[in-house]
């Protein structure tokens, strides 16, 4: 009996499916710190816990991409050790915050398969949950994945597309308990602006970029447990390169966009999102944000913006389609997502 794990292919997933994913991670300082050395993150809310007291909170939680990193990564040998390629995300909440010290695990269920007409390969949809030690969930979003075929004679099955949400509406924010930023002070944050001096439609070019270098990707991946082999084996791909980790481009862009949206604190949803073109080592990356929309929550002083977020390898701001319609060719990412700002 063979004892190693060749990974899920295609034709291994059906509706239904239930995947526990292995293994359980205690995250804590060392994830930070990890986490602040990939990336220039720098958002006071997840820097000090003096500053996140002051908010309302009991200290500094972790980074809400380490939350959504971690979960990913558990995921990847049960949905994604044989993709071609991440392909997007919708109804991503993050219900509560990760405490340094907290257990993470995940589930996935599979909700959709589609075959491509190529017959080599299809796309797996799947809703994974993380949750912490107490067994509450922390974050809960759907993706979608090409994964190839391990055998392609094995017949197509029946095509489930589920049917998602383009927005995650704002009244179902999940606003940690006790957040306030009545008294939230704009000079520690880094930028005076606030949710009122965003106007729907505004678009920010972030102006800095960073260059993607192996080394770096080769490290976060590891750190999330990420074993796709198109990140790490170079024969997985073609043209013999590693394929960047996507969620490696989000975190990238999302530090880049401090410079504009430094007090966009927390990100509590993601509408939707694509990994546009393939990011491999030497791109640099910039980026670019569109405010989409706004809400008020209940919360103390706390304002909901929704936000486009665009990476791009050195392309110019604010192109984001042709006149075909489809993405240009220097765009890495779609994000659409909702953070928390002080009003």
């Amino acid at each position: 009996m063979a004892k190693t794990n060749a990974g899920r292919f295609f034709e291994d997933y059906a509706v239904g499916d239930v995947l526990n994913h292995a293994v359980p991670r205690t995250v804590g300082a060392g994830e930070r710190a990890l986490y602040h050395a990939l990336y220039p993150a720098r958002h006071a809310l997840y820097s000090s816990d003096s500053f996140a007291q002051a908010s309302g909170l009991e200290a500094s939680p972790l980074d809400d991409m380490i939350a959504f990193h971690t979960v990913f990564g558990k995921t990847v040998p049960d949905v994604s050790l044989n993709a071609v390629a991440n392909l997007g995300y919708a109804e991503g909440r993050w219900l509560q915050p990760v405490w340094p010290g907290d257990t993470l695990t995940a589930q996935s269920e599979v909700i959709g398969v589609k075959q491509n007409s190529n017959g080599k390969s299809g796309v797996v949809y799947v809703r994974t949950t993380g949750r912490n030690q107490h067994g509450d969930d922390v974050l809960s979003y759907v993706r979608w994945v090409m994964v190839r075929k391990g055998n392609l004679d094995a017949p197509a099955p029946e095509t489930v597309v589920p049917e998602l949400a383009q927005v995650v509406p704002a009244g179902t924010l999940a606003v940690p308990a006790g957040l306030t930023f009545e008294n939230y002070d704009f000079d520690q944050a880094g930028e005076p602006h606030r949710w009122r001096d965003y106007q729907i439609g505004e678009r920010i070019d972030h102006v800095d970029g960073v260059t993607v270098e192996e080394a770096e990707h080769m490290m976060a991946t590891r750190l999330w447990q990420n074993t796709a082999k198109v990140h790490f084996d170079t024969s997985a791909r073609a043209d013999g390169t590693r394929l960047i980790y996507g969620g490696h481009v989000i975190s990238m862009a999302r530090a880049l966009s401090f410079n504009g949206l430094a007090n966009a604190q927390m990100v509590v949803g993601l509408n939707a999102g694509a990994h546009a073109n393939p990011c491999l080592a030497g791109d640099t990356i910039r980026a670019w944000s569109e405010v989409l929309d706004k809400a008020e929550t209940d919360a103390p002083g706390v304002g909901a913006i929704r936000l486009r977020l665009v990476a791009t390898k050195g392309g110019a701001p604010f192109r984001l389609r042709g006149e075909d319609g489809k993405y240009v060719p220097d765009v890495l990412l779609d994000l659409d997502y909702w953070a928390l700002m002080p009003l």
